[in-house]
């Protein structure tokens, strides 16, 4: 008979959209129980914890002794505050992006999550979605990216500029891929309808030769999710939210022909949930005491890219 599985309590905090959409991944894990909902607001909390059968907190702080592991999806500018008072109370974390607000609290997070010898996994979400997963085999020494990241106004997500909003998806999946140090970049960043950048535009030079161009909107009158890796070989263009690819290779010159031919070839990975398959992975990881997918080192390299993005946005120059 095989060994049964320790039930591990879990909870999340933050009942917003995205909160509720990891309760409901938990709530259909063997082995977890959620145990608590947390929101500062006391309909919204008791609301969701109703739905998954968990209990509803207003005070994330109540959680001490209570959970072995927590989701923190609540607004951006509380991800220090809360994913720091969890590590300390020995709890595991699965944090949403933005890692942090600033690239000295992230620092902090990390050497805290190390201090404690926490999980803290970063919640990457594109990280897990099959297309970028698929990309890992595929993508050969690209030299040249062109990321588009466009989404009409909402007012989530406003607590944080579109950088931290929108653009570190791609620079997570970039850095993943093709891993380097920045060489240099430019960058503009526009504040259209918040007091924050709405749209932002950068251009980053790597040490590898590489060069990205990402263009991250949340005033855009349509929607789009896409990343293009161009390549001495093949041109691979990506959907997100598709989940699908379209690559272009050459092929030999026929015999007798002067230039190469391009083979086309279409790869769809139908809906899968990434979203489940990244909360599986936080838990699989707090189990085995394992390094996440998407570590705090991962967390940190976005962050520190971010931080110099708006650097340079702020100075209105390029950067050395």
């Amino acid at each position: 008979m095989p060994k049964p599985v320790s039930e591990l309590r879990a909870a999340v905090i933050g009942a917003g959209r995205l909160g509720t959409l990891h309760a409901r991944k938990y709530a259909a894990i063997a082995g977890i129980k959620l145990a608590h909902i947390v929101d500062i607001d006391a309909d919204r909390a008791l609301a969701l914890a109703t739905e998954v059968g968990a209990a509803p907190l207003t005070d994330y702080r109540a959680l001490k002794g209570k959970v072995d592991l927590v989701t923190v999806a609540s607004p951006g500018v509380t991800h220090h505050e809360i994913a720091s008072a969890m590590l300390k109370a020995s709890i595991d974390v699965l944090l949403e992006k933005p890692m942090a607000e600033t690239l000295v609290q992230a620092h902090e997070l990390a050497a805290l999550a190390s201090a404690s010898k926490r999980i803290l996994q970063i919640g990457h979400l594109e990280r897990f979605n099959p297309a970028v997963v698929h990309l890992h085999s595929i993508v050969k020494n690209p030299r040249f990216v062109e990321c588009h990241r466009l989404a009409p106004f909402t007012e989530r997500g406003t607590d944080v500029d579109v950088v931290l909003d929108l653009m570190v998806h791609d620079l997570d999946v970039i850095l993943s891929v093709a891993p380097s140090e920045v060489a240099s970049l430019e960058a503009v960043g526009v504040a259209i309808l918040t007091d924050r950048i709405d749209l932002a535009n950068a251009r980053v030079r790597f040490q590898s030769g590489l060069i990205a161009n990402l263009v991250s909107s949340r005033v855009s009158a349509r929607r789009e999710r896409k990343i293009r890796f161009f390549q001495p070989d093949a041109y691979i263009s990506v959907d997100y939210e598709a989940r699908s690819i379209q690559m272009y290779r050459k092929t030999p010159p026929a015999r007798g022909a002067q230039f190469p031919t391009i083979s086309a070839e279409q790869i769809e990975f139908g809906e899968g949930d990434p979203l489940a398959d990244e909360v599986k992975a936080f838990v699989d990881v707090v189990r085995s005491r394992s390094t996440p997918a998407v570590s705090a080192i991962d967390g940190l390299r976005v962050m520190e890219l971010t931080e110099r993005i708006k650097e340079v946005m702020l100075t209105d120059s390029v950067a050395p």
